[in-house]
């Protein structure tokens, strides 16, 4: 395993590079970017054909600096040069271990207090070199392919929230109840569904307040959605953060004798979360093995989700109703989820005699939903087409108690 980026590079290109950053947050961070791309040219093309419309951002110029925006570009400037210059000069414990640095009272306190009174100085400066001699409210024109680099920050946060809740309740006694602060406060422990429900939630009231038309942002989020969580479970296997599978001890069958071994059991040695038994001589951080190897679900799902995401690709141009793409993706990321619950070493919640995952009771939630949209959809289609044209409001137009308007150059 990789538990950092370092250790794939030195496996790769036989060089050592000493980095701070642990593969599966990489990996996270790979998906986010990856999935933004996507949703960039997407809606760019839905801009060209007409779907999403421009539409007006009031803002407020020439005022001067504000106490609370002094306060809170000390504050967070500071917790970066407190954390950042004690790792400088610490660089090897860092790398050893960036997460128990991270969330360690480490750092040093002259250069939190000097970085953040530079940063504060800085804000200062530059508000009243554009304060003008009475401030005033100006319109702004944007399109919707601007608001990437909010949403990835809305989705991100309100995901990573939703993954960290959705984990916990899964887990309620093995984990929560054994330690209800480490539970909470680890980097580890993310549910996919806790994150995708309540991040897309949250995403969806963020744009909907500048009247883009949620359907068609729905089918935007379809291919994003897949490709990052196919490039997010790499991750998952690099780095063996435990969403493995239930040990397999079974000989690989002959049908898959062009497989590597490791496709087909695997014992994740150097896991990142330490899970199993010692390996020996091992003086790293990361120094055990699963007993047992189990099956490397996360190879499974990354795979799956790579063909659903090239599926919908194809598919995006040709389906004309708005909602059937979005549709299709419930269904078909909802059937990889719920069939490969059966190998995983997910918790599994007993009622009315029935055995089933958090993830497999959401995966028939969205599968139906999904069947429902199509079906909808072909009953009652222009109703559809008719709900997914963009309603002017008057966001959509320059606000009558502005000054001035801003074109932003293209």
């Amino acid at each position: 395993m990789y538990p950092r980026l370092s250790d794939l590079i030195q496996d790769i290109f036989g060089i050592y590079a000493p980095l701070p950053v642990q593969t599966y947050g990489f990996m996270v961070a790979l998906a986010f970017t990856i999935g933004a791309i996507v949703a960039y040219y997407e809606i760019k093309r839905k801009e060209k054909e007409g779907i999403f419309l421009p539409f007006y951002v009031k803002e407020k110029i020439g005022e001067p600096a504000k106490i609370g925006e002094l306060i809170l570009a000390f504050v967070i400037a500071g917790l970066l040069g407190y954390k950042l210059a004690y790792a400088f000069a610490h660089y090897n414990e860092f790398v050893a271990n960036p997460q128990h640095f991270i969330v360690s009272k480490e750092g040093s306190t002259a250069w939190g207090l000097i970085i953040g009174l530079l940063t504060a100085l800085y804000v200062w400066w530059d508000k009243n070199k554009k304060k003008l001699p009475r401030p005033k409210l100006v319109a702004r024109k944007m399109w919707p392919h601007e608001l990437i680099g909010n949403l990835i920050v809305v989705g991100g946060i309100w995901g990573l929230i939703g993954a960290k809740i959705f984990h916990i309740l899964a887990h309620i006694p093995d984990e929560f109840l054994v330690d209800p602060w480490g539970s909470i406060f680890s980097f580890g422990g993310l549910a996919f569904y806790g994150g995708f429900i309540v991040g897309f939630i949250a995403s969806a009231l963020y744009l909907r307040k500048y009247n883009i038309n949620l359907i068609h942002i729905f089918d935007v989020s379809a291919p994003v959605l897949a490709i990052g969580y196919a490039v997010g479970r790499i991750g998952c296997q690099l780095s063996g953060d435990g969403c493995w599978g239930i040990v397999n001890t079974a000989p690989k069958p002959h049908w898959l004798s062009f497989l590597p071994d490791w496709m087909w059991a695997f014992n994740y040695p150097h896991n990142v979360i330490n899970e199993g038994v010692k390996i020996p001589n091992c003086n790293d951080v990361f120094c055990h093995v699963l007993p047992q190897p189990v099956f490397p679900t996360p190879v499974y799902e990354s795979l799956t989700m790579f063909i659903v995401f090239f599926i919908l690709w194809s598919l995006r141009k040709r389906l004309k109703v708005p909602g059937t793409l979005f549709s299709i993706y419930l269904i078909l990321a909802g059937l990889e989820r719920f069939f490969i619950e059966f190998i995983r070493i997910t918790p599994r919640y007993h009622f009315l005699g029935i055995e089933a995952t958090q993830a497999q009771i959401i995966s028939v939630v969205m599968i139906i939903l999904g069947i429902a949209g199509l079906i909808y959809i072909k009953l009652k289609p222009d109703y559809v087409m008719q709900l997914a044209q963009t309603k002017p409001k008057e966001i959509n137009y320059p606000p009558k108690d502005v000054e001035e308007i801003i074109e932003k150059a293209k």
